[in-house]
């Protein structure tokens, strides 16, 4: 059965109703293909007893020594030779699409020295001299290098995420079966990374609303997550025109290891989007796990196939959840309606 622009996409009701699921939920399933590789979609009805267990336990050649610098060539071609890669930026070559690295050895394959690697246009955009990063480095071959996946290293940053990960984590452990917040229940408190790499918090948001949902950059089927970012676009332009200023738009990536705070920015630029209130956030995997949990979203990658439910979310000013909107075909005056009272 494949899967149009909402149906069968079906509230999860209270806690009562969702453990008295008789009937099959229908997921969107969405074949990822690593390194660019092809993406395929297809939605299969799966068991409730699937979806509920997932829901309570929430995928060198031409380098010279450090004196010389390696030129990378553009090419579509990857292999599966990938590394991890740490080092500090020299120096961002904007008209080249690159930047230069002083990087540490990867054992086995390239000793330390300053290298030039191609970048994607939201990492060159968050780049600066002297920052540290850590990255998936691509051998393309015949001496092509390009990073991706690549994470801004900040001890600073790290330990206010870290900190406020482990306090989410006790707080959906300690909530237990009853993690998943029904509306009228307040919003968790996390910290995440933009689409800036700044870290942000729930806290930043007291005293606006907030109409929240859960998207990733690679998702290729059109009613799903386009559809909802379409829709969240088309929210906050209306809200605008309505007189409502108070509100803030949020974005939380589904698949944190490839949506990274350069690929979230690429995303957001590339579609227009104006982030002034608009934010697209990521973090570490057991955060973003247990925000899943306390919101009700169903995932699970096996195999390369991301699974996975939608929701989104109206909160008010006072943190409190006052609407939920499961699936892709909410409308944003019914939205913009709530927001006015």
């Amino acid at each position: 059965m494949r899967l149009v622009a909402g149906e069968g996409m079906e509230r999860f009701g209270t806690r009562k109703e969702r453990g008295n699921l008789e009937s099959a939920i229908p997921l969107t399933n969405v074949s990822l293909g690593r390194n660019g590789g092809r993406m395929n979609a297809w939605t299969p009805l799966a068991r409730p007893a699937l979806l509920l267990a997932l829901l309570a336990t929430g995928g060198t050649t031409g380098c010279q020594p450090r004196s010389d610098v390696a030129r990378p060539v553009a090419s579509a071609k990857t292999t599966t030779a990938n590394r991890v890669l740490t080092g500090r930026v020299v120096s961002v070559l904007k008209e080249r699409a690159s930047l230069l690295i002083d990087h540490d050895e990867i054992p086995g394959f390239m000793p330390r020295m300053t290298m030039e690697f191609l970048v994607g246009p939201g990492d060159l955009a968050l780049a600066r001299e002297g920052a540290a990063l850590r990255a998936t480095l691509m051998d393309e071959g015949a001496g092509r290098f390009r990073l991706e996946g690549v994470w801004w290293v900040d001890s600073v940053k790290d330990a206010a995420v870290g900190q406020a990960s482990s306090k989410l984590r006790e707080d959906t452990n300690i909530r237990g079966r009853a993690a998943y917040r029904e509306v009228g229940e307040n919003l968790p408190d996390f910290a995440l990374y933009d689409q800036r790499g700044e870290v942000v918090d729930a806290g930043r948001w007291r005293g606006k609303q907030i109409l929240l949902n859960f998207i990733f950059t690679r998702c290729p089927v059109a009613t799903m997550c386009p559809a909802s970012t379409a829709r969240m676009m088309e929210t906050q332009a209306k809200a605008k025109a309505a007189g409502v200023l108070n509100l803030e738009l949020i974005s939380i990536t589904l698949d944190p290891e490839y949506d990274t705070p350069g690929v979230l920015r690429e995303y957001a630029e590339v579609r227009g989007i104006d982030t002034t209130n608009f934010s697209f956030l990521t973090g570490p995997e057991g955060a973003i796990k247990d925000l899943f949990k306390q919101f009700g979203i169903l995932t699970e990658m096996k195999g390369g196939v991301l699974t996975h439910t939608l929701a989104t979310l109206l909160i008010n000013d006072q943190g409190r959840i006052v609407w939920r909107a499961d699936g892709s075909v909410w409308t944003a005056d019914e939205f913009v309606e709530r927001m006015k009272r």
